[in-house]
């Protein structure tokens, strides 16, 4: 089973891009999880590591996908 992890910060393209992403990821096939930045910034380096630049992304194994643009890591550390 493939992991992907949702990286977001609660804003509104966010919150609309985890709606979308959850009703379209195949759940027989992907386990998902979703990290808030906003409350998790314990999360953040890891977010970055996995090559995360701006959020909301998804990361599936080595692949990061940024969907839309709600605000960049930098100003999710604030």
């Amino acid at each position: 089973m493939t992991k992907a992890i949702f990286y977001h910060a609660g804003c509104p393209v966010c919150v609309e891009a985890e709606q979308m992403i959850l009703d379209y990821l195949d759940k027989s096939k992907t386990t998902t999880e979703v990290v808030h930045l906003g409350t998790d910034q314990n999360r953040i380096e890891e977010a970055e590591k996995a090559g995360v630049k701006s959020v909301p992304a998804l990361v599936i194994g080595k692949a990061v996908y940024h969907i839309n643009f709600g605000a960049s890591l930098a100003d999710v550390k604030g």
